[in-house]
């Protein structure tokens, strides 16, 4: 895992968003550049097969702070999801605080710099962005994201209004403990991290319509395997276990305030 040398990270997946990265990136680094932060770009191409690789290649010469990855190729060369992208992404970022978001910039990065304020102020783990009231969408993904969301609330009480929006801030040290390996876990980043312990609060943010390319989401993508990830998700609450632990002598070399009492001998 790589140092934490720098304030944030923003790590976004993308596929076959050739036509929105430049965008994407010249309003990030217009965002952050004026604010006190020190930053990075992290943008992971997942099996794009547009000109997203030679885009993101350009996009890096010209802004410092853009480091992008190529996500390997799942079986027969498939995509591996966005799960598996943030993964990589959290895997190779610099930053104490780690920003997620689309790439399709449907997520405003205008409103990064909010949600990193009230992280600070309210000292929680993880900000979580709720596009309920602005939400740009038709209406089969309304649809299905309402369903998801009374699934959620059934099976997990998930108390979280718009656990499908991508833009969030988070302290490292969630990210490090999410897991993320297995498919359709980015869709429960906030209740999994109150899983784990850490603390979550929503603030609005802006949707803004895909103005580039086309969503890869649908019906049968999403619902049915997002009621059997919220099985998952259930069940792995359920069996989870608190792993943190504290030495019970801080300095080896110390000797024991008390030392043990003598064995009994037998007579």
């Amino acid at each position: 895992m790589p140092a934490r040398t720098l304030d944030l990270s923003v790590v976004a997946p993308a596929r076959n968003e050739a036509g929105n990265l430049p965008a994407l990136v010249e309003e990030l680094d217009a965002v952050l550049r004026h604010g006190d932060l020190t930053y990075e770009i992290i943008v992971v191409d997942d099996g794009s097969t547009d000109d997203s690789p030679r885009v993101l290649a350009a996009l890096a010469r010209r802004f410092p702070a853009l480091r992008p990855l190529r996500l390997a190729a799942g079986l027969a060369g498939s995509a591996q999801g966005q799960s598996a992208a943030f993964a990589a992404g959290f895997a190779f970022a610099r930053g104490h605080i780690i920003a997620t978001m689309d790439a399709d910039l449907q997520n405003d990065p205008a409103d990064l710099p909010g949600l990193i304020d009230v992280l600070h102020a309210t000292g929680v783990d993880l900000v979580q962005g709720n596009r309920t009231r602005a939400r740009a969408e038709g209406l089969i993904r309304r649809a299905t994201s309402g369903v998801g969301r009374l699934a959620r609330r059934l099976l997990l009480r998930d108390s979280v209004e718009d656990t499908g929006c991508s833009l969030r801030v988070m302290r490292a040290a969630v990210a490090d403990r999410l897991p993320l390996e297995f498919a359709g876990m980015h869709r429960f980043i906030p209740i999994t991290a109150e899983q784990l312990g850490f603390t979550v609060c929503e603030r609005p943010v802006t949707h803004r319509p895909r103005s580039s390319g086309r969503g890869h989401y649908g019906v049968w993508n999403r619902a049915w395997p997002g009621l059997l990830d919220c099985l998952a998700v259930r069940w792995m609450g359920r069996r989870r276990r608190v792993t943190d632990a504290t030495p019970i002598v801080t300095d080896a070399s110390k000797p024991l305030d008390r030392q043990p009492a003598p064995l009994e001998r037998s007579a």
